[in-house]
């Protein structure tokens, strides 16, 4: 059989929203869904997913809500965890495939975490980095004096308006601040997202959405437990991530597990990549599906 590795961008339409996503590899083999983080896009997994695919798997990697142009809804509302999670199964339904690997980072890795929760029986193998269980990382953004430091920024942003004037100031420079270990191809998709003050809202309404529900955790339950193959990635110089939700969130892993902690920050995918490549790729190939095609 012939191999037809393609790359390009699709669009993919899900209640009347048109997602913008990267794809790479061969339709016809295993689907890998990669989730960018804030303040990304779909193009921090180029590399990624193009190494990857190399290994008989499809990849595609969508510009989620608010950072796809044409699935940007006003309201704050309308980005909740739970429609977030909802288009991830959206893009994967279109596929027509019964199963999937998912990766994800930052909000990426929020939102994986509520999708393998709520849909086990879908998920071949669940990738996180940086961001720990929504549970463990909710209850420390209320408990653990050093997350609640860490996090103020996230109390910054429920604030209206003000938010977006300070990221855009002298030409986003606090972002450019974050962005300084990607490449300028990167940095210049990043941007024609938080160049419009639609989107650019948009993707702070991920944190006013869903900044309750993450602070219930202290109290209540807002995630169990997680029953996939997983693998967690955490750099224990992450600014925005302590080790206190870290270190409480593999509690709840309850299947094969792999924590991966690496000397480094927030920016694993710039900064660790070879480290990644092979850590992502053996926990994938490990969860294959075919079973005839996993390494001896």
């Amino acid at each position: 059989m012939q191999f037809r590795e393609m790359r390009e961008t699709i669009k993919i339409e899900i209640d009347n929203l048109i997602f913008d996503c990267r794809t790479d590899g061969d339709r016809d083999n295993e689907l890998v869904i990669f989730l960018h983080g804030w303040p990304e896009t779909s193009s921090m997994w180029k590399k990624l997913m193009s190494r990857i695919s190399k290994n008989g798997f499809y990849c595609i990697a969508p510009n989620l809500r608010g950072y796809s142009k044409g699935a940007c809804p006003d309201g704050v509302e309308y980005y909740s965890l739970d429609k977030l999670a909802d288009d991830v199964l959206g893009i994967f339904t279109f596929f027509n495939k019964s199963k999937f690997h998912l990766v994800g980072h930052d909000w990426g890795a929020l939102i994986g975490w509520k999708l393998v929760h709520d849909n086990p029986e879908k998920i071949l193998s669940w990738t996180a980095i940086s961001v720990p269980h929504p549970q463990a990382f909710g209850k420390a953004m209320v408990t653990d004096e050093e997350q609640i430091k860490m996090s103020q920024y996230v109390k910054n942003f429920q604030l209206p308006e003000l938010p977006e004037k300070q990221i855009e100031k002298d030409d986003f420079k606090l972002l450019r601040k974050l962005w300084k270990n990607s490449n300028s191809d990167e940095i210049e998709d990043y941007l024609q997202v938080f160049r419009n003050p639609k989107q650019l809202t948009a993707t702070l309404n991920y944190y006013r959405s869903n900044y309750d529900l993450l602070r219930k955790a202290s109290k209540e339950e807002i995630l169990g437990d997680i029953h996939v193959p997983s693998l967690f990635i955490w750099g224990n110089k992450d600014l925005a991530i302590g080790s206190y939700s870290v270190n409480q969130s593999h509690q709840y892993m309850k299947n094969d597990y792999e924590f991966l902690e690496l000397d480094s920050g927030h920016w694993l995918i710039q900064t660790n990549y070879q480290e990644l490549e092979k850590a992502i790729g053996n926990h994938i190939i490990k969860n294959k599906n075919d079973i005839r095609l996993r390494p001896s």
